[in-house]
């Protein structure tokens, strides 16, 4: 059977991953699986206009309820949808966009959150029914490319200390896009490389806004400490990741980043944002270390604070070099998270878990 699978496909990106794993799973149970980038298309008419030229499509598949949901409503074959976190954490906000999310989800066969909390917000926000939503974390697999040399990587970023081997690199992970907030801690963490300069930030992922983008390459070139290195593979990336000393989420919202588990399960540490997308997979102090809470923030051994202006609405940053300091100074808390990351990815992230639960709900959809 032929099924429609629509997703937001910009390179190198979480989603287009996600969507390229699923696919698999579903062609290895014996059906064809047409994915296509929901930029594609501008109405929901296209993609009916679509399933009617090029039968026999059996069924439809999306993941983001509003970006390509909203896409499937005039299609006459089943659908299921994967909340993609932003359309349950952000869009939901806006009560047009809520409106067209409510009907997709009515209509939907099934849907998928990645996590149980996101699976509560969308019950508290948006007009479903309970039991068409199923919870399955996100597989994971990591793959790493043996032949980077990280000394050229970071000279090729625009690092040019002479000793690149000795530095810290802290490895936010992101596509430069607004929700994932990477110039959040670009003012204090370049504070705390001119304190100590073996201590350096990089951005690194696709540019999918690129009005964003232009914001965020203009503030990394005048700030010290802060670099920005373009997207890779996935191979390449993990090579990174193996390379740095942490992994970094600043995130203002996730539906389950992948970049965290993917450090998990490559044993490197992970300093995440403590939003609710990041605080269902990372368990602070035990499988990495949260950050962002005021109340909790730490300016000791950070003098520097005062040279870029610093307000109360900073704390949270403060506290983010203090957890960072800790990772520094803690070889038995760095070991331990790294330890439980591994752990938790390998019982909770299971690539076999979730190749049948989507299978298992495809084959579902295309029997009706």
């Amino acid at each position: 059977m032929k099924l429609l699978f629509l997703a937001c496909l910009s390179p190198k990106t979480g989603n287009h991953t996600t969507a390229e794993r699923i696919r698999s799973y579903i062609e290895s149970a014996g059906h064809t699986c047409e994915l296509r980038d929901a930029e594609e298309f501008q109405s929901p008419a296209d993609v009916a206009d679509l399933l009617a030229r090029s039968p026999p499509f059996g069924g439809a598949m999306a993941i983001h309820l509003f970006r390509a949901g909203r896409l499937l409503l005039d299609i006459q074959v089943p659908f299921g949808v994967i909340f993609g976190g932003t359309d349950i954490n952000e869009d939901v906000k806006v009560e047009q966009k809520r409106a067209v999310m409510e009907q997709v989800l009515l209509k939907a066969r099934f849907a998928v959150a990645f996590t149980d909390k996101l699976k509560e917000e969308a019950e508290i926000f948006l007009v479903s029914q309970s039991n068409k939503i199923y919870v399955q974390p996100q597989g994971i697999q990591t793959e790493v490319n043996q032949k980077i040399c990280w000394t050229e990587f970071l000279r090729s970023s625009g690092v040019r200390s002479e000793h690149v081997d000795d530095l810290r690199v802290f490895l936010l992970v992101c596509g430069l896009r607004r929700v994932k907030d990477p110039l959040y801690l670009v003012r204090v963490f370049s504070a705390w490389h001119c304190e100590n300069q073996r201590n350096v930030l990089m951005i690194i992922g696709p540019k999918i806004d690129p009005v964003f983008t232009a914001e965020v390459e203009a503030v990394v070139n005048r700030t010290t400490g802060v670099f920005l290195a373009q997207g890779r593979s996935q191979q390449e990336l993990h090579a990174a990741m193996t390379h740095c000393f942490a992994v970094v989420n600043s995130s203002v919202s996730e539906g389950m980043s992948a970049a965290i588990l993917e450090a998990m399960d490559l044993r490197v540490p992970v300093l995440a944002r403590n939003i609710p997308g990041n605080a269902a997979v990372v368990q602070h102090e035990v499988t990495g270390l949260l950050y962002s809470s005021p109340q909790g923030a730490h300016t000791d051994g950070f003098s520097n604070l005062g040279q870029i202006n610093y307000d109360p609405s900073l704390n949270s940053l403060a506290e983010f070099v203090h957890q960072s300091q800790r990772l520094l100074s803690d070889h038995d808390l760095r070991e331990r998270v790294v330890r439980n990351g591994k752990v938790y990815v390998e019982e909770h992230h299971s690539l076999k878990r979730e190749r049948e639960t989507y299978q298992r709900l495809v084959d579902t959809l295309l029997s009706v």
